[in-house]
């Protein structure tokens, strides 16, 4: 008798690379490569990205693919990159939320954007925003939005997003 084991098998995306548009795609200089994030782009640069935003944190490879894996599951996380040369230059998250409010609509929520400031000047924060919003509409949502710092905003009116309403924040101490 021949026993076979059957593994489940997980993708190596956070996301379908479906969801990635090619017009989006094709307006990205030679060799740029925008897709949704992988679980092995720990050493290929993400976090030093993320740290030219915020606060990262030391954060490990075990730290890293957990919180993968929990987004991964969740299935409202949508990190893309966009790569040169093996290294991440680029990043940003659509977070989707699910409503009672517009029928049982959903919100998209544009978040992280950061381009490596050696890679500033080649439209690849815009074209971020375009594959986030081709995303979210894509995903169904009713609208994206995001909060921003205001000397960022000429940016975002650049990529089509208006001025509207107020953000309040508690920010809670971390102990």
């Amino acid at each position: 008798m021949t026993c076979i084991t059957l593994t489940e098998t997980r993708p190596s995306t956070l996301f379908s690379p479906k969801l990635i548009s090619p017009e989006v795609q094709n307006s990205l200089p030679n060799g740029y490569l925008l897709r949704p994030l992988k679980r092995d782009d720990y050493k290929k640069g993400v976090l030093e990205i993320l740290a030219q935003l915020s606060t990262v944190g030391e954060i490990t490879q075990k730290q890293f693919e957990e919180r993968f894996d929990l987004m991964q599951n969740l299935g409202s996380y949508y990190l893309i990159v966009i790569e040169d040369n093996d290294r991440i230059v680029a990043c940003a998250t659509l977070i989707i939320e699910y409503k009672l409010l517009h029928g049982c609509g959903k919100t998209g929520h544009i978040e992280d954007v950061v381009v490596h400031d050696s890679q500033r000047g080649k439209r690849l924060g815009q074209r971020l925003i375009e594959q986030i919003n081709h995303m979210a509409k894509s995903l169904g949502c009713y609208k994206s939005i995001l909060n921003c710092n205001q000397h960022n905003v000429p940016f975002y009116e650049k990529c089509n997003l208006s001025l509207a309403n107020v953000q309040m924040a508690h920010y809670f101490d971390r102990d």
